[in-house]
């Protein structure tokens, strides 16, 4: 998603809920925590805490049931759960949905697998950082060339720590190092550049949100050079998907907070339910049900009926149509002239 600043005549002022700067601010401090817990395993712990995390955080269910899944289908069920949300867009999930079947159906019969994972991690990294960066060009109101050098910068980095990190045990030493190598080069540059373009922004503050993100990849490139690999991507992954749950949770409260407009929203003030709850406790519940019991129903299921277990189908199929659609999206469904938008404002 991106953002920019809007009127706030746009909304009532009565039903208003703004997302607030100091609160997205705030979801950085992941990054000084994750570096107390460094400090305290390298000084004291004798790397334990290294040696017993995980090589990737998608290796926890409960990650996978905490972070990831469930934003992506807030997402999902904040699209389709407004009928003219699904009406506005349906050309452009139609059209997605068939390139998707397309190039990973026949695409898949002859593009080599690591061609389908670099471009699925690539899209995913500029889905995660596109996002941040369109926060911090609202807020800080870069220039084009600042914004777009800051972000693809952030981009390139990022994409070849997630490969080091993702394909360390596939991949040869040397071109490790060599990933390794580039991506330090591309952290360097983006410092650079940060130091170059924040004098573009408005106040200390503004200031303060755009050197966060620049050290959202600087830690994950200091995290993957020291081999902790679940730092790396647990801290860009809390950042964003937090990020993203706060406009959602604004964007439904002020749609539905007085009226709501459709069924879910009409059960839930019908039995008092806060509206602050339902679209996370539904998404969360959502995604432990699917993550912990989606593939072994399925695979008993076509056992069941055609003698044949079929692996990985909610995980790999469901989930992964989900986050493919998702990562489209959220490109177009958060831009300026979206319907989305009319019910987003923003306070410090």
């Amino acid at each position: 998603m991106t953002t920019t600043l809007i009127s706030k005549e746009t909304f009532n002022q009565s039903q208003r809920l703004s997302v607030s700067f100091r609160v997205l601010l705030g979801l950085y401090l992941i990054m000084p925590l994750c570096f107390f817990l460094y400090g305290l395993d390298v000084n004291f712990w004798q790397n334990t805490l290294r040696e017993n995390l995980p090589s990737q955080p998608t290796h926890f269910l409960l990650f996978q049931i905490l972070f990831g899944t469930p934003h992506i289908l807030a997402s999902t069920f904040l699209l389709v759960s407004n009928g003219e949300y699904f009406q506005f867009y349906k050309r452009h999930l139609f059209w997605m949905t068939l390139a998707i079947a397309i190039i990973f159906g026949v695409g898949s019969l002859f593009i080599p697998y690591r061609v389908f994972y670099i471009a699925v991690a690539g899209w995913t990294v500029f889905h995660v950082l596109k996002q941040q960066h369109g926060v911090v060009r609202g807020l800080c109101q870069l220039p084009s060339w600042a914004y777009q050098s800051l972000l693809w910068l952030s981009v390139s980095a990022g994409l070849l720590i997630y490969i080091g990190i993702f394909l360390h045990n596939r991949l040869e030493p040397e071109t490790l190092l060599t990933l390794q190598k580039v991506a330090g080069v591309l952290t360097a540059i983006l410092f650079l550049t940060a130091l170059y373009s924040q004098r573009f922004a408005k106040n200390t503050f503004s200031k303060c949100f755009l050197w966060a993100n620049v050290f959202l990849v600087i830690s994950s490139f200091y995290f993957y050079v020291e081999s902790y690999y679940f730092f790396a991507i647990l801290i860009p992954r809390i950042v964003h998907d937090a990020t993203a749950y706060i406009f959602y949770v604004v964007h439904d409260y002020n749609k539905h907070g007085i009226e709501p407009k459709n069924t879910v929203y009409r059960l839930a003030k019908r039995f008092s339910v806060s509206i602050f709850i339902v679209l996370p406790v539904l998404s969360f519940l959502l995604a432990f049900v699917l993550q912990a019991y989606g593939d072994s129903a399925i695979e008993w299921l076509t056992n069941v009926i055609f003698g044949v277990e079929i692996h990985k189908v909610v995980t790999l199929g469901v989930l992964g149509y989900f986050a493919l659609m998702h990562y489209y999206s959220e490109g177009v469904t958060w831009k300026s002239d979206s319907p989305y938008r009319k019910f987003i404002s923003f306070s410090k």
